[in-house]
């Protein structure tokens, strides 16, 4: 296996518990809230947030993205159950694509294109950490800062949150 491949599995197991921590917070009840009329709701950005990784494998299996193509709809979560599926999945994926990714194939490039025109083009290794990583991190972070402005205590992400702490006694 290739040592960057490697490593992006290690994150990638890290990061998918970090990130099932706290898609196992949004309440059921409040899928449809949202922040914004601008944003989306609690659940469709849980939903997006637990198929992101199975991003990781589109960007070995392709060239590239037209963003013209691209719908701007995003399906809500139905239950915890389905969506924690759905992460397992997304990162089953990820996981099995990576474990065939070989050095060539790595370094060849991706693009972001509108139609004809392109945008932006990465090595594939570098199109996985920002299309792909970087993208689902983002996401992370401001479905915790939904969870906060619902008042659901925010699980620990790195470190300790305002409502875990890991120094803190069990049962304390």
């Amino acid at each position: 296996m290739l040592p960057a491949a490697h490593a992006l599995l290690v994150e990638l197991d890290a990061e998918a518990a970090i990130t099932r921590r706290v898609l196992d917070r949004v309440p059921a009840d409040r899928y449809g809230w949202t922040p914004h009329p601008k944003s989306l709701t609690a659940g469709q950005l849980a939903q997006h947030i637990a198929t992101i990784p199975a991003n990781v494998a589109r960007i070995l299996e392709t060239d590239g993205m037209d963003v013209t193509q691209r719908g701007l709809h995003y399906a809500s979560c139905d239950s915890q159950a389905s969506l924690l599926a759905a992460l397992d999945a997304s990162v089953a994926a990820a996981r099995e694509a990576l474990g065939k990714l070989e050095e060539d194939h790595a370094r060849a490039p991706w693009r972001i294109t509108a139609g004809d025109r392109e945008i932006v083009a990465f090595p594939r290794l570098g199109a996985i950490r920002t299309v792909a990583l970087n993208h689902w991190y983002h996401h992370r972070g401001e479905l915790v800062v939904y969870l906060r402005l619902m008042d659901v205590p925010v699980p620990i992400v790195y470190g300790r949150s305002a409502d875990e702490s890991p120094l803190a006694q069990p049962g304390a």
